[in-house]
């Protein structure tokens, strides 16, 4: 799934992603700010806002450190689709391909 992102935004996905994978946790929107150089939070959370809006991210409201990045190549959605695929319709078949194409899968074509 292609998504423009502006350049503070992807900056910010990338730091999310740096961030996560470091520590484990998402980081907390001063965190982001300190990390961006950005002039306060609230700049943070309309980027994050933003993101979430574009199905980038994802955050759990009222939490701390809920901040995921959304990523449905991830292994886990392949094999969910190759396994419905193996018994579905004809129907759902086409149905279901053109959703992994519309997400940028890779099913492998011996499957389809």
């Amino acid at each position: 799934m292609k998504v423009k992102l502006t350049k503070k935004q992807l900056a910010l996905l990338n730091f999310l992603q740096d961030f996560t994978e470091e520590n484990g946790i998402s980081p907390t929107y001063r965190e982001i700010q300190a990390g961006l150089n950005l002039s306060s939070v609230s700049a943070v959370a309309e980027h994050i806002d933003n993101l979430v809006e574009k199905g980038v991210i994802k955050k759990v409201p009222g939490a701390a450190r809920s901040l995921e990045i959304l990523d449905f190549r991830h292994q886990e959605t392949v094999d969910l689709f190759k396994a419905k695929l193996d018994t579905a319709t004809e129907e759902e078949r086409q149905l279901l391909k053109k959703a992994a194409e519309l997400l940028e899968l890779d099913l492998d074509d011996e499957i389809c």
